[in-house]
């Protein structure tokens, strides 16, 4: 995997072989980023279910502010840590192991990169048949948009199978569904006002 644009352009990062974390392709990254990359300029960035980084890092790369990166497998973490270090923006990243469904998405001791403005939310596929209210993933999503995680106007990209069927917290307002050949990425507003006050207590970095 590699870096496509911005200041990191060209630059390789480590991936997991096989399917365990399904990096997206460089295919798919250009046509989001051509799209959306105004959005990611200056923001401040969550890369929920991050594997090694591949999509926070691009957002980097193309101007976002900063990135804070949750993913629990221990063997991304090792590979995400090791893409950070080599691009040399561990002042820029927070790398977090978080279960996605107890976290806060609010760690200790990084203010600065919080609320998140941007976040790509990328649960493995098995997950979004189950998505539907009361659910843990439901929740979850919840969570992110209580008012001390994300801003008012925050965007979400949800990445799941094609044509899958689920259900979203009505906080995330769906804007579009954009099409590739095995995967929908889809697009969501939050609305602003509104917020979940259920969830767990902010968590200590691990």
């Amino acid at each position: 995997m590699r870096i496509i644009a911005g200041r990191f352009r060209r630059r390789k990062l480590d991936s997991n072989p096989g399917l365990t974390t399904r990096p997206i392709t460089d295919r798919v990254k250009e046509s989001l980023f051509q799209l959306f990359g105004d959005e990611v300029k200056d923001r401040r960035v969550a890369d929920v279910f991050a594997g090694t980084g591949t999509i926070g890092l691009e957002a980097l790369s193309r101007g976002a502010c900063s990135v804070v990166f949750i993913e629990q497998d221990r063997r991304a973490l090792d590979l995400l840590r090791k893409n950070i270090d080599r691009l040399g923006v561990a002042d820029e990243t927070f790398c977090w192991s978080a279960d996605v469904f107890r976290t806060s998405f609010r760690p200790k001791g990084v203010d600065r990169f919080l609320p998140y403005e941007v976040i790509f939310f990328d649960p493995p596929y098995r997950l979004v048949e189950r998505l539907q209210e009361g659910k843990p993933l439901f929740r979850s999503l919840q969570r992110l948009a209580r008012p001390q995680v994300t801003s008012d106007d925050a965007l979400l990209f949800f990445r799941t199978p094609l044509r899958s069927r689920f259900e979203m917290p009505d906080v995330w307002q769906h804007q579009q569904t954009l099409d590739f050949s095995n995967m929908e990425i889809h697009t969501y507003r939050k609305v602003a006002g509104t917020s979940d006050a259920s969830g767990d207590e902010e968590q200590s970095p691990d």
